[in-house]
């Protein structure tokens, strides 16, 4: 049994004066205080400078998956692309530019005018800027036959530049005919949109 009163002779400088359990219980006190240490300042340290590998491994392993994806599927976003531009270039050429309006303008009266419709107010208003184009509104107040003003509507939609029809209210007028009162509309791009657009078809072509 250990005799704790063997405590009391102990001299600490003199290892020998020890109870054999004594000794025991330093030894162990001072092999788990230096493998609490060595744990503490050598593994630990180089246990998360690992981890940090490991982490940074894994990133790196997700980048380059990612990248690789990319690769793989570059020709398929290539040929992507130039699909759009040439669905995007259809669509341009629909939209009229700034010396074209006019024109367009007549070609949409003529319309009204070729199905009999009479124009009571033919006003285009001022631009509207959006995002990524520019909306030309054109208020139109027209009299006529149903079949006329179905015909005329028709007849905008087959128009070579885009022409939409916004809000439109129909009312009895005199001598049996109807009076269409709708809000026209159609678009432009921006000029510097489309410089924009040609650098970059370039750099895809190229």
């Amino acid at each position: 049994m250990i005799d704790f009163s063997e405590l009391e002779d102990i001299n600490l400088a003199d290892i020998s004066s020890w109870p054999i359990w004594f000794r025991w219980a330093m030894s162990i006190l001072v092999a788990v205080g230096i493998l609490a240490g060595g744990y503490k300042f050598l593994i630990e340290p180089e246990q998360q400078a690992l981890t940090r590998l490991e982490d940074s491994e894994q990133q790196l392993r997700t980048t380059f998956l990612a990248k690789k994806k990319l690769v793989v599927n570059l020709p398929a976003y290539q040929a992507q692309m130039l699909e759009i531009r040439d669905r995007f270039g259809v669509v341009l050429k629909q939209l009229p530019n700034q010396t074209e309006v006019p024109e367009l303008l007549i070609d949409i009266s003529q319309a009204g005018l070729a199905r009999g419709l009479k124009f009571q107010q033919f006003k285009p208003s001022d631009p509207r800027t959006d995002e990524f184009y520019i909306t030309l509104p054109i208020a139109i107040v027209v009299t006529g036959r149903f079949h006329q003003l179905a015909e005329f509507i028709s007849d905008l939609a087959s128009l070579p530049r885009i022409v939409t029809l916004g809000d439109m209210n129909i009312s009895r007028g005199a001598d049996q005919e109807l009076v269409m009162k709708a809000d026209l509309f159609t678009y432009q791009y921006p000029e510097e949109n489309a410089d924009q657009t040609t650098d970059a078809e370039e750099q895809v072509s190229g």
